[in-house]
């Protein structure tokens, strides 16, 4: 995947953190897209718990969009997903990508 091909996935998303994460891509940080996929699912039962955990103990996430990407992955079922990030001097972001690539089904 090349910087326009992520751009356009981005730019077609309606979430405020891919939205941020596209406008940092704009301004040059790096990006690395993940060789293997994984089960949404999977993703889902481990970012849920770490959501849960930081609810349990009264820690509120630095950055927004936790809970959308967690709602998010969810409702992606098994289907099967790339991680990505994005790194600016402003913020990491965490991506996930259809198997295709071809859309953001989550981010944070």
């Amino acid at each position: 995947m090349n910087r326009d091909t992520l751009r356009s996935v981005l730019a077609r998303d309606g979430s405020v953190s891919a939205h941020a994460a596209l406008a940092e891509l704009e301004a040059g940080a790096d990006f690395e897209i993940g060789l293997s996929t994984a089960s949404a699912s999977l993703l889902w039962a481990n970012w849920s718990a770490r959501q849960e955990a930081m609810r349990e103990t009264g820690i509120v996430p630095s950055r927004p969009g936790l809970a959308e990407a967690v709602e998010r992955l969810h409702a992606a079922g098994t289907a099967r997903v790339h991680m990505a990030t994005i790194t600016g001097p402003q913020r990491r972001f965490l991506l996930f990508l259809s198997e295709d690539l071809t859309q953001c089904v989550a981010s944070w």
